[in-house]
């Protein structure tokens, strides 16, 4: 962690402003990098990278290395003579410029892509790509090829063969998805070189990237599929228990993620080498990477996997400094943020303490009328990252216009609150200036928007990650606000 005060935004590629339906990694994400930069801000936070896959979650994923072919810029395609203006404008990408049409993604992204792809002229800088991801990229390739060929199907309907990976049945595939195997290197390939060049870009303007780890991947992914021995499977690859988390702040029935548990003894006797090699990938597209529920490191909430909430679960141990210490072997003087919300016991904090990343501290959880949070900013350390909010939260806005009389007063008179200062106003300055060596604000929060901004709630349906930004809402005046603020609290 630096030990430089530092603060920065939170903002998913998704939420960027574009003219085909969602953020890309195009034209906005170079201007949103200018305007965090004449904001005075050198962080830049997005959730997780990966293909999305059950409710449009970034935190479901096909893969824990693979990149989101959505996020693919479809003009800088037509730079590159792939894709012609006229295709791209072709199809419907939404009826909303403030929200994503997931159902029109899917529908027609992949399409493009692959006339693309029929255009595309592999080079050096491909094949060494190939060589670099190959690792988890032939195993992912195939996984996506084999989910078109089966209609969509998840690899646990599939043929017995192939579900339980039997040599031949892999052969086989291989040549008859020969051609979906090479789009699917294209379009990792065509991600990654565009994911590296803003990332360049923003270490350009003294930008650091913060990025988003989920702890485990679902089910149907190319990872369980591809490395079934590393998760508690039954003889025929089917989870007993699942993952999720007890009652707590968000979800009086707690969160039943259904995601396959690890065989973290397995893991453990090969120094946890499937981790490590995924924590060197992300720190090649990262500056600092946040570890989703680090208190599952600790110990874990395990779930009959025919069970109906997260209720019923308990708790197991987990390997806790025998991984982070393979981590610190492995992946040397890399920067993690632990995401240490919710249920904390003593051994969590003691596996925190010991690991040394820095926790969260939310001021959405602060301010209780009784002052016992260990929210409210007087109490943070340095080694801490302070938000407003995170993705799960409610936007500023809407948590304190819903905060009881007693919160409210509560707030006001911890805040010192002006006479002409707004209390969601207030609370970002209480972040901002909080002893943390990173304040990270969502960027809906500096916009002032309110429910109808919400990124996510946890334990809902679908509906969710579709919030975007409107063009021009990172303007010049919004920038010279935050710049202020972000230099008269010494960041």
């Amino acid at each position: 962690m630096t030990t430089t005060k530092q603060s920065g935004i939170l903002l998913h590629i998704t939420s960027l402003p574009s003219p085909h339906g969602i953020g890309t990694m195009g034209r906005a994400a170079y201007e949103f990098a200018d305007f965090l930069r004449d904001a005075g801000q050198k962080c830049w936070q997005v959730l997780p990278l990966g293909p999305t896959g059950y409710g449009d979650s970034p935190y479901q994923s096909a893969s824990a290395f693979g990149g989101n072919p959505y996020l693919i810029d479809l003009d800088i395609l037509a730079g590159q003579g792939l894709l012609t203006p006229e295709e791209i404008a072709a199809p419907f990408w939404g009826s909303s410029p403030d929200a994503v049409d997931y159902g029109a993604m899917y529908e027609n992204r992949l399409p493009l892509l692959r006339k693309a792809f029929d255009r595309f002229t592999p080079g050096e800088d491909y094949q060494a790509f190939l060589a670099r991801a190959g690792f988890w990229l032939e195993d992912y390739a195939l996984f996506q090829a084999l989910k078109a060929h089966f209609s969509g199907l998840p690899w646990s309907q599939w043929p017995e063969d192939i579900r339980m990976r039997a040599p031949e049945a892999l052969s086989r595939y291989r040549t008859l998805l020969a051609e979906q195997l090479d789009l699917q290197r294209f379009v990792q390939f065509e991600f990654f070189t565009q994911w590296e060049a803003l990332r360049t870009y923003a270490h350009s303007l003294d930008i650091q990237i913060i990025g988003d780890v989920p702890l485990y991947p679902p089910l149907d992914s190319a990872d369980v599929w591809a490395n079934p021995q590393l998760f508690q499977l039954d003889s025929e690859r089917r989870p007993a228990w699942v993952a999720g988390v007890p009652p707590d702040y968000f979800s009086p029935e707690g969160q039943l993620w259904g995601n396959p548990i690890y065989d973290w003894e397995r893991m453990e006797a090969d120094g946890f080498a499937w981790w490590v090699s995924r924590m060197r990938w992300a720190g090649t597209l990262f500056d600092t990477v946040r570890i989703d529920h680090f208190r599952g490191l600790e110990s874990y909430w395990a779930v009959p996997a025919e069970a109906q909430s997260a209720a019923g679960g308990q708790w197991r141990p987990d390997p806790g400094r025998a991984f982070v210490d393979a981590i610190r072997r492995g992946c040397g003087s890399m920067d993690f943020i632990a995401e240490d919300l919710g249920f904390l016991s003593q051994e969590v904090r003691a596996l925190q303490e010991y690991a040394a990343w820095p926790g969260m501290k939310v001021l959405n959880f602060a301010f209780s009328p009784d002052g016992s949070s260990s929210y409210l900013p007087d109490k943070y350390e340095q080694n801490a990252v302070c938000y407003t909010g995170t993705h799960d939260n409610m936007t500023l806005a809407q948590w304190t216009a819903e905060l009881s009389p007693a919160e409210q007063a509560f707030a006001r008179e911890y805040l010192h609150l002006g006479e002409d200062e707004s209390l969601p106003d207030a609370i970002l300055r209480a972040g901002m200036a909080s002893p943390a060596a990173r304040f990270i604000c969502p960027m809906q929060d500096w916009l002032g928007l309110g429910a109808e901004a919400r990124m996510n709630t946890p334990g809902l349906g679908g509906g969710w990650w579709r919030w975007r930004m409107l063009p021009g809402a990172a303007n010049k005046a919004l920038a010279e606000r935050i710049n202020h603020m972000t230099h008269r609290c010494g960041r």
